[in-house]
């Protein structure tokens, strides 16, 4: 081959081509053909060798591409491209070995292998190339430009490509008589058939390292890739989630991988006890990130495993970190003392929790105080005597008991207010839209939640008897009663008897409604 910067492996083989030349000249003696016909067969096991080593890189890279597909199925589909053509080729050079020696009685007789009749028949016809020749030139320019082609572009294969361009080159040669001479017929035209024999077995070695070199090297920068410093990031581990002023901090920084390919298979984990489920995460750049509220003040654990595929089976990563839930510190509490307010007769529902104290370490306790879960409370004033009611809170941190206390003054339910179909005080209204409303009451400006059920009220019409009516709309003697009014009488609806669900307190008067009748 030419060139000046030769492989040693390269200038052993030209040296060894030089000698046959020399020997030919020689009338080569029969121990020199066998000792290229042994080279041929070492050459032969070694090949051997090789593609037992490359099949066995490719099951693992295959194995690796199911466990990380984002990291190795590119790597693998280059892999499978070289070794598409790597097999092609040396399946057309094992042929034509096979035929080179089909008329031999004993291919390991390498003694009678000293003519080359069959490639200069084969390959030439005069100066020129016979199809077989051409055919052989293009097999090797298949596979040359082929690789270049896959490797293109692939960072830290320059090398690996100059190289397979070199060992697969079919340009002019110059011989050593300065003269320009075909690539084919200098490296075969007049040889022995042992030399071409062994020479084609180089080149099937040659397609055979070109396929290691290839592997080692997506696999060495795969592998320089993972354990670049821009893959990791520092991470903080403590002891626990909170400190308190006058502590001392015992942080410790440490390194962490992240990696985008590097993703796990499987995840189990929970917060507080409770499995996350699948839109509680998500995993992206090679991190979970979680995607859950904060909850409630004080400590929250995560906990359980990431599972990582290795080599066909599950690797469990174990996850055991918490972080603290505490009150903003730059937030305000405003208070209107003289509003602090629960009412007789319902359930007063309140909030009662310590900063940075989780509810399970605060207790609250009062007459008619309940706790319905966390820090979620309820207040029943109704038997409670007097006009005020006093809560006191303690927590625990640390094992240190801290304690506060409020004080609620106790006030009777407002009185609530006549409707008709939805609307109180003095209203105008037809007389058959009168028949047919509903008769209603609520409270005004109340905050509770306290939907209220008519049950009866008086109908008066002027010049009329008082009607008493059951239920929430006029009855048919009140509807008698209403035929008997003038346009533009006032008729009124009084003592309205109205019930709340879940109040234990007889309510106050209801106020009356007046309709002023329009027709």
């Amino acid at each position: 081959m030419a060139g000046g910067n030769l492989s040693p492996r390269q200038k052993m083989i030209n040296l060894m081509y030089l000698i046959f030349i020399a020997m030919l000249a020689l009338n080569m003696s029969k121990e020199v053909l066998s000792a290229f016909g042994l080279m041929n067969e070492k050459l032969t096991e070694s090949n051997q060798a090789t593609s037992e080593r490359n099949t066995a890189f490719m099951a693992n890279l295959e194995q690796k591409a199911e466990d990380q597909p984002e990291k190795y199925v590119s790597l693998k589909s280059k892999a499978d491209q070289i070794g598409a053509l790597a097999t092609k080729f040396d399946k057309y050079l094992e042929e034509l070995k096979g035929n080179m020696v089909a008329k031999i009685d004993n291919p390991t007789d390498y003694e009678i292998m000293d003519k080359g009749d069959y490639l200069d028949e084969n390959f030439f016809k005069g100066a020129k190339l016979k199809p077989e020749g051409e055919e052989f030139l293009a097999q090797m320019a298949a596979y040359r430009d082929g690789v270049a082609k896959i490797l293109a572009g692939e960072k830290g294969m320059q090398n690996v490509v100059k190289d397979v361009k070199e060992k697969f080159s079919t340009d002019e040669v110059t011989n050593r008589d300065g003269n320009k001479q075909g690539w084919l017929e200098y490296h075969y035209k007049g040889f022995p058939l042992v030399a071409s024999l062994t020479k084609m077995t180089q080149i099937q070695a040659d397609i055979k390292t070109t396929q290691s070199e290839v592997l080692s090297t997506m696999l060495q920068g795969t592998l320089a890739s993972e354990v670049s410093m821009t893959n990791y990031t520092t991470l903080m581990e403590t002891s626990k989630s909170a400190y308190f002023n006058g502590e001392q901090f015992d942080g410790q920084i440490v390194l962490g991988r992240k990696d985008a390919s590097t993703k796990p298979s499987r995840v189990e984990l929970t917060l507080d006890g409770r499995k996350l489920d699948a839109s509680q995460y998500s995993i992206e750049d090679g991190k979970v990130k979680l995607k859950i509220g904060t909850g409630g003040v004080g400590e929250h654990k995560i906990e359980g495993n990431l599972y990582f595929a290795q080599d066909g089976s599950e690797l469990a990563v174990p996850v055991k970190s918490s972080f603290a839930t505490v009150a903003k510190p730059n937030s305000a509490t405003i208070s209107a003392d003289k509003m602090n307010v629960v009412y007789r007769g319902v359930k007063n529902p309140m909030t009662i929790s310590f900063a940075g104290i989780a509810d399970n370490n605060v207790n609250a306790s009062a007459e008619g105080l309940s706790r319905v879960s966390g820090s979620k409370y309820i207040m029943d004033a109704t038997r409670i005597q007097g006009r005020e009611v006093t809560i006191n809170v303690t927590g625990k941190i640390d094992g240190q008991t801290v304690g506060d206390r409020a004080t609620f003054r106790i006030k009777d339910l407002p009185k609530p207010t006549g409707t008709i179909r939805g609307e109180d005080g003095a209203i105008q209204m037809q007389r058959n839209a009168l028949e047919i409303s509903t008769v209603g009451a609520k409270f005004d400006d109340f905050d509770f939640e306290l939907p209220l059920n008519v049950t009866g009220f008086k109908f008066k019409v002027p010049g009329q008897p008082t009607i008493d009516v059951n239920g929430s709309k006029l009855d048919s003697r009140a509807k008698a009663a209403l035929l008997k009014a003038k346009r533009g009488t006032d008729v009124q609806i009084f003592d309205i008897e109205a019930r709340a669900s879940g109040v234990s307190v007889i309510l106050k008067k209801v106020s009356p409604i007046i309709i002023e009748l329009t027709n």
